[in-house]
Formats: C-alpha cells, sequence, structure tokens
C-alpha cells in the first residue's frame, strides 16, 4: 500500500471511530438527558394518567420543572394552550419559520380557560391539525391523546396511506407545599415500523420536540411566577 492509499485509509478509520464515538455519546449520555431532563428517576418511571392509551410507544420522554407558584397559577396556562390560543411559550421564531402562525400569550385569556375532555386544540393553522383532549383533572391532569388510525376528520397528522401516528402529551401538577408546584410533561409517540419512520421520528422528531418543550416548561414557569410577585 502506497503513502497516499495508507493517508485515505487512515482517515477512513478516523472518521469511522468518529462516527461510532458520536453515536456512542449520542445513545448513551445525550439522548437519556434529552428524555429525562429535569425530573428524578420515579418522576421518569412513574406510571401517569393516559399512559394506558400507549402502553408500548417508540419514544416515551418525560420533563419536568418546579414552578415557584401554587398549581392555581399553573393550570390556567395549560388550558389555553394551542394554535389560535394561548400558543405554546416556546420558540416563537422557530414557530414560525414552521408555518404555524403561533402567538405565546403573556397573560390569561378568559375565553379559554373551559376546557373540557373531547375539545380540540390546534397545532397548526385553520384546525387543520390538532390533538383532543383526553383527560382533565382540573389543576391536576391534562393529557391530549391522538391516533390517526382513530381520527376521521381530517385534522390528524399527515402520514403516508397505510401508515399511522399515535401521540399522548400530558401535563401533571404535583403542589409543593403551599406556593410551589412540580409541573411534569409527559409525550410519548408511536408509529407504523419502517427504517424511514424510526430515522426520522428518532433524529428529527425527538430532539426537536425535546427542544421545543423544554422552552415551553420554562415559559410556563416564568408566567405563572410573574403572576406571584
Amino acid at each position: 500500500m502506497n503513502a497516499k492509499s495508507q493517508k485515505n485509509c487512515n482517515n477512513f478509520l478516523m472518521a469511522v471511530a468518529g462516527a461510532a464515538t458520536a453515536t456512542a455519546l449520542y445513545a448513551l449520555v445525550i439522548r437519556p438527558w434529552m428524555l429525562a431532563w429535569g425530573t428524578s428517576r420515579d418522576e421518569a418511571a412513574h406510571l401517569l394518567p393516559g399512559d394506558e392509551l400507549l402502553p408500548e410507544p417508540q419514544i416515551h420522554a418525560t420533563h419536568a420543572i418546579t414552578v415557584q407558584a401554587p398549581p392555581s397559577a399553573v393550570w390556567p396556562w395549560l388550558v389555553q394552550l394551542g394554535q389560535g390560543r394561548g400558543g405554546f411559550y416556546s420558540y416563537d421564531w422557530i414557530e414560525t419559520m414552521m408555518g404555524l402562525e403561533i402567538q405565546n400569550a403573556d397573560r390569561i385569556l378568559p375565553g379559554y380557560q373551559d376546557l373540557k375532555v373531547g375539545d380540540a386544540i390546534p397545532l397548526a393553522p385553520d384546525n387543520s391539525f390538532s390533538i383532543p383532549v383526553a383527560i382533565l383533572e382540573p389543576q391536576r391532569t391534562l393529557v391530549l391523546f391522538g391516533d390517526t388510525r382513530q381520527g376521521t376528520d381530517g385534522s390528524g397528522p399527515p402520514v403516508r396511506p397505510g401508515e399511522f401516528l399515535a401521540v399522548s402529551w400530558g401535563f401533571y401538577l404535583y403542589p409543593l407545599g403551599e406556593h410551589a408546584t412540580r409541573l411534569v410533561e409527559r409525550w410519548k409517540a408511536g408509529w407504523s415500523p419502517s427504517l424511514a419512520n424510526t430515522f426520522f421520528y428518532h433524529l428529527f422528531l425527538e430532539p426537536g420536540a425535546f427542544l421545543m418543550e423544554r422552552k415551553m416548561l420554562q415559559g410556563i414557569k416564568r408566567r405563572a411566577e410573574s403572576m406571584m410577585v
């Protein structure tokens, strides 16, 4: 093997080793951190209302944050979630770039406080994509759940013919004394098995959802705590 071939071979081996190291770092360190950001081990493993809706998901993420405000000050921000409602309190520039036209409210909107089971929470303009409320216990639990195999009104996410996508998204409030709340958020997703779906949902949806949800929890915390000043 001449010097040029040896150099090319070494470069290839270094690239392979680098890719393997990056993959292992993501799988063993970064991904577990993303899927359980802010939680204790017990919080991440604890069974929550709505888990039965999607018992065997391909993605199962739980995030949490402590809010220095009682559940009564956190709940109004949750029930007004949605496009054309209170928004999602996340990165509005990313939502705008995606064409979602999200306006994130910085105040309680009285017209969106009477949420009920069965109501659809819009995720995109013109109600083209929404997710229904499956469980609602005031100041305690809000769970959204959608499954394209059950929807017939065309308001689900776009999927290829013959495939499905199911998502549950829950918010749980646990009082910490009289003036603080543990806000736990859990989302799970399941889909038609295929290499393309696995690649897309794990490498794009999963980290993208974490980025937006982390910002959402921080946004809810800031808004709820501002009411206590």
